[in-house]
């Protein structure tokens, strides 16, 4: 049995929801789904230009674990510019963080296969 995910921590969810291309209908988009803690590895090391083991010791995760992150993510927002896909941001494993007190209890931590489209989460 493998061992279960370790909840990552973000700063915030930063409300954001979907990215599409301009001028193709949602019924015919494509969504890539890319998780809030894949797009939270993004903004500390593409962002704000932290190293990685400073980024890993920020979200409490290794640093081959934040390098996995990062290649997934960059996989996918690629993937969805290049041929015209939506990228939607959900799920995850994380722990959001509170500006006051570091972070809170709010959880979001599924399995790893749990994410789920929108059009998966309508059914």
């Amino acid at each position: 049995m493998p061992r279960p995910c370790k909840c990552r921590r973000i700063a915030s969810e930063y409300g954001i929801g979907f990215f599409g291309p301009k001028g193709i209908p949602m019924r015919e988009l494509e969504v890539v789904i890319v998780t809030h803690d894949e797009l939270e590895a993004l903004r500390l090391v593409d962002m704000e230009a932290m190293y990685l083991e400073e980024a890993a010791s920020r979200m409490e995760i290794s640093r081959p674990t934040l390098s996995r992150l990062l290649e997934i993510a960059r996989k996918k927002i690629v993937s969805a510019v290049i041929d015209g896909k939506g990228i939607e941001v959900n799920g995850g494993n994380y722990l959001v963080e509170s500006a006051a007190s570091g972070f809170h209890g709010r959880r979001r931590c599924w399995g790893r296969n749990a994410v789920k489209s929108s059009e998966e989460r309508k059914e």
